[in-house]
């Protein structure tokens, strides 16, 4: 299971921070040590190790089982997640990729701004991505084509439900006669009602 997905920037700033299991003990503690086991390795090393001291702070877990920190170094960036040992290493690397992925498709090369003013939709990306701490889907191109399809579907609903949205037509889609600054413009410039 993933107990969490998270994102630093270089100075050890949380840009994401997804919890699917309960935890015991302070947030920022929780964050800073596991910063601190990540941004410590030499380039050099593999990208994931085991971490027991996080083993108490994630909860009441099976005897036995062990907590593992995957991440993965872009850039500015580290894409973080912690697994218990029912996961694979190399596939959550895997995953870690198609996440930073469908973040470019969605951004175009995405960088530590898109995150923090676009924090919604890499929610949504993430959610398409993991949910409930359980892999959902690890196709980039139907990752790309669900948020495309919400974000039409956010903008259509947004257009619909307010009446000052910039549309052509004369009357609202629910009917309500509510004419468009658009359209009453359009109306007053050529003397012909908008279609």
């Amino acid at each position: 299971m993933i107990h969490s997905v998270l994102i630093f920037n270089n100075t050890g700033l949380p840009r994401l921070t997804k919890f699917y299991s309960p935890f015991q003990g302070s947030t920022q503690q929780l964050l800073r040590k596991i910063f601190s086991l990540v941004c410590s390795r030499p380039i050099g090393l593999c990208n994931f190790l085991d971490a027991p001291d996080l083993t108490e702070m994630l909860g009441s877990k099976e005897d036995g089982e062990e907590v593992r920190v995957v991440y993965r170094n872009y850039a500015t960036l580290y894409f973080v997640f912690v697994v218990d040992g029912a996961e694979s290493e190399l596939g959550i690397l895997d995953l870690i990729q198609v996440f930073v992925e469908s973040l470019d498709r969605a951004f175009e090369n995405v960088c530590e701004l898109d995150l923090v003013f676009h924090f919604d939709e890499v929610h949504h990306i993430l959610a398409e991505v993991v949910q409930g701490g359980l892999v959902l889907d690890t196709s980039v191109e139907e990752i790309a084509a669900a948020v495309q399809d919400k974000s039409r579907t956010r903008k259509a609903s947004f257009a619909t439900a307010n009446p000052l949205s910039l549309g052509s037509g004369v009357t609202s889609s629910r009917g309500t006669g509510l004419q468009t600054p658009l359209g009453w413009l359009t109306e007053r410039i050529t003397g012909v009602a908008a279609r």
